[in-house]
């Protein structure tokens, strides 16, 4: 069953009907699906209320040069993106989403953060702009997330962001993907395309620890993206706890155990 809202929304933008549409994974935050059209083209849609937000950060990533599937277009709710032939990720394929992500981290801003606010489902995600990288982590996502969470993990984290400046560098505000883990990086038989953004300004570091947040990547990406700072291993579970914290809030006492890794890792 297609709504009458995403039909009104394909022909207003491409000026014919849709004729099938099939719901793709992945849509746990927004409804996903590819869509067939009378002339047969294939393309991605996505509804929820901040697609004219992402549609901004995918052309923002475009930009830079790293890959991401096209914007071709938007309706009310409805994004229309590019669909991609996917298959199974390879050296090369993993080579040139590392490739690609440097390419996203060598753009820079002049602050940390993002011109407008974000959200995760019913999570905002705050971006307000920053020149203070441990002031942006500790509050604008640390603290914003730690409401709610059991007590004894919420007194953790606050002496966790009162040492921030200990553990953290001074980072370049390089422009990040935000929500990297393995799930959001497509492989196609040739390339690999970074997908549902949460871009702002920040350290590099933050798309890395996310990248391994579920997954290790192979040599080959490191081939594609270089040598990263000296410690960003040691750093990395400070960068875990704002996903380990998001699905916490997201998905319930299942992830307890993955906020608590991370800060016993730190020595919290």
């Amino acid at each position: 069953m297609i709504p009458n809202g995403l039909r009104t929304a394909v022909r207003h933008v491409f000026g014919q009907p849709v004729v099938a549409a099939q719901r793709l994974h992945g849509g746990d935050l927004s409804d996903v699906s590819l869509l067939t059209l009378e002339d047969g083209q294939s393309l991605v849609s996505k509804s929820g209320p901040l697609t004219a937000v992402e549609s901004r950060m995918l052309l923002a990533i475009a930009q830079t040069g790293a890959r991401s599937p096209q914007v071709l277009g938007s309706y009310g709710p409805h994004l229309f993106l590019e669909a991609l032939p996917e298959a199974a990720p390879t050296p090369a394929g993993w080579r040139d989403l590392g490739q690609s992500l440097g390419q996203l981290h060598r753009t820079t801003g002049a602050h940390f953060g993002w011109q407008e606010d974000y959200a995760f489902g019913s999570v905002p995600i705050r971006n307000a702009p920053e020149t203070n990288w441990h002031e942006f982590w500790g509050e604008n996502r640390l603290r914003a997330l730690s409401k709610g969470v059991p007590v004894d993990l919420r007194k953790r984290l606050d002496v966790l962001i009162k040492r921030l400046p200990e553990l953290l560098p001074d980072p370049p505000k390089a422009l990040l993907h935000g929500d990297l883990w393995v799930g959001n990086a497509v492989f196609t038989p040739r390339h690999a395309f970074l997908i549902d953004p949460a871009c702002y300004f920040g350290d590099p570091e933050v798309d890395l620890a996310m990248l391994h947040l579920f997954a290790t990547p192979p040599d080959a990406f490191w081939e594609g993206y270089g040598r990263p700072a000296a410690g960003w291993q040691q750093r990395m579970p400070v960068y875990q706890l704002w996903p380990a914290l998001f699905h916490l809030r997201l998905f319930g006492a299942g992830y307890v155990g993955m906020v608590d890794s991370r800060l016993t890792s730190l020595g919290f």
